[in-house]
């Protein structure tokens, strides 16, 4: 089993050049120091971009979001927002590529003069890396679906640890996975603070009962760019969406459901806590939210540059 980051290795990804701090430099140069802020203490933001078609599909949304987050934690990246876009641009022409390609963009505090958690003590430049990589989901997702089950590691306010933010800390929801892998699970589904579903570990949640799409309110979940645009594309499409506080009763009883991801777009779920859903995979709903994405990034990389 895997969950919705599962993908088939290319052999492409070993010749292909890593971005560090400016440089291009093969995999196997591609290293940090052991004092960088991100190894010692996740001390950084990041951000999943995907390249289709020639397009890195809603760059602006993506930048928009990793500027955001590094403000929060008084990140100075050392360039501005055009400038990145410019060196996403650099590293995909340098390596050739054009579709089917994700892309892990990654800043960290940089080196420190000690292994401590302590920013003052940053000694130079954050660290900026991009992986750019060949890497599709699995298409027999669409068809298996998810096996979900609920974790007991709960979602947190922004006063605890801001789920909005792409954070390179990831141990909350790692410690949520492996729960879920324990169970026998694909990946593990989250409740808020306030016991409604929330998100899952890596992806946000949608289910579907009598052809309502229904989602949470989003003040728990992730800040998700995928999330948003399905959000956007059923309302345009008169798809009945609900946007509210929903119980692990409620999403049992669910006829469909899916999550979303940059990488893995619209995957379905099979089942959740041993509840499978009555509708063939995938169902009806997910079938034309599905179409709508896919239509969706289409016509951004049919957009002149």
């Amino acid at each position: 089993m895997a969950g919705s980051q599962d993908f088939t290795p290319d052999p492409r990804n070993a010749q292909a050049l890593i971005y560090l701090n400016g440089r291009l430099v093969p995999r196997a140069e591609a290293k940090v120091s052991l004092f960088d802020a991100g190894f010692i203490a996740g001390d950084g933001v990041w951000e999943g971009i995907r390249l289709h078609k020639g397009a890195l599909l809603f760059l602006k949304e993506h930048l928009d979001r990793l500027y955001w987050g590094a403000r929060q934690i008084k990140l100075d990246i050392g360039m501005d927002l055009e400038t990145m876009a410019a060196e996403l641009h650099r590293t995909i022409d340098t390596n050739q590529m054009r579709d089917g390609v994700h892309i892990r963009l990654m800043v960290t505090r940089g080196e420190k003069s000690a292994p401590n958690q302590d920013p003052r003590n940053a000694v130079g430049k954050p660290t900026v890396a991009i992986v750019a990589e060949y890497k599709l989901p699995n298409p027999e997702l669409m068809t298996q679906g998810l096996k979900l089950v609920t974790s007991s590691v709960r979602c947190t306010p922004k006063e605890m640890f801001d789920m909005r933010l792409n954070s390179h800390s990831r141990l909350n929801l790692i410690g949520a996975l492996l729960q879920a892998i324990e169970a026998g699970a694909d990946e593990a589904l989250m409740l808020d603070p306030h016991g409604f579903v929330s998100s899952c570990n890596a992806t946000n949640f949608f289910s579907v009962r009598g052809g309502v799409l229904r989602t949470s309110k989003g003040a728990f979940c992730f800040n998700g760019v995928t999330r948003g645009h399905v959000i956007e594309l059923s309302r345009k499409a008169n798809l009945p969406i609900e946007l509210g506080d929903f119980t692990l009763a409620e999403v049992h009883g669910a006829d469909e459901a899916f999550v979303t991801g940059t990488f893995g777009g619209i995957t379905p779920v099979r089942s959740i806590d041993a509840h499978t859903l009555p509708a063939a995979l995938p169902g009806p709903v997910t079938s034309r939210v599905h179409e709508l994405y896919v239509g969706l990034q289409n016509s951004q990389a049919s957009r002149p540059a």
